[in-house]
């Protein structure tokens, strides 16, 4: 078994979390690889570094060190890999990455002895229409006005069929997965995180009924930023990547093909998180 360390210096550090996961992992006869960017610290923990490309494509299993955020970055290169993913938690909330500090003992022990389930997660496919900015994201795409003197007018379209007009700083679309973040904050329902389904929530919407709407993930969403905009619109996969939507462009939205892989050693972990992290916090 070889697993990918993928660590976020930011939160981890001197990598003094990502050496004790070396270590541990090491010493249960788990092979080992980094990208080169870490090798100035790690290169006593005998890891093997490779480009990144290559990297993902040897790892059996990808491990991230940091976060949430740490996990949504590696997102994309472990699903074009079709690699699963598990998260070491050093940040605040801890949704994807369920792997607390605590529990590494634990955790990698059953990682390194293949004990744990594969859960699939969706990810969301963007484009913009002239096709200049594709992203796929596996929280949200985020659509915003850039101005805040003003609130912004957007029309949602579902399979070419006109479905709302929205007044306000932005619109959310959120996967499953997503639906416990921006989305939640902007007032969104907490979707179960394998239910085949999107949920576009307004942002700050100016008026009364603009209530957040659940599609099926097989539905096609397009955002136009309406041509009487006084300011362009901002559109962003991940908060990463964000590309400008001048007035009366849009931006198609739809449920990516492809499925990500993150590693779980108890089911009960997505609602247990809702209850602890949200509910509670």
């Amino acid at each position: 078994m070889a697993v990918l360390l993928y660590s976020n210096r930011t939160k981890d550090a001197k990598l003094t979390v990502t050496k004790r996961v070396a270590r541990l992992l090491h010493d249960m006869g788990v092979d080992l690889l980094a990208l080169p960017d870490l090798k100035p610290e790690l290169e006593k923990n005998r890891i093997t570094f490779l480009p990144q490309e290559e990297a993902f494509a040897q790892a059996d299993q990808v491990l991230t060190v940091g976060g949430d955020g740490t996990l949504l970055q590696a997102a994309p290169f472990c699903l074009q890999a079709g690699k699963p993913v598990l998260g070491v938690n050093l940040g605040r909330t801890g949704f994807l990455a369920t792997c607390e500090v605590s529990e590494l003992p634990e955790k990698l022990a059953r990682l390194a002895a293949g004990n744990f389930s594969v859960v699939s997660r969706s990810f969301l496919s963007s484009k913009t229409a002239d096709g200049q900015w594709q992203k796929i994201a596996m929280n949200d795409i985020v659509v915003f006005g850039t101005s805040r003197l003003h609130p912004s007018d957007f029309t949602v379209y579902c399979d070419g069929v006109a479905v709302s007009r929205f007044r306000g700083d932005g619109l959310i679309v959120a996967t499953p997965t997503g639906s416990t973040a921006y989305s939640f904050s902007a007032g969104g329902p907490i979707l179960d995180a394998e239910a085949p389904v999107m949920v576009l929530t307004p942002i700050c919407a100016h008026g009364v009924r603009n209530a957040p709407i659940v599609f099926s993930s097989g539905r096609v969403l397009r955002i136009l930023v309406e041509a009487q905009n006084r300011s362009t619109a901002t559109v962003c996969a991940d908060s990463q990547a964000p590309c400008l939507l001048p007035p009366g462009s849009s931006v198609e939205i739809r449920t990516a093909p492809q499925k990500l892989g993150l590693i779980e050693f108890n089911r009960e972990e997505q609602f247990r998180a809702i209850e602890t992290k949200l509910m509670r916090r």
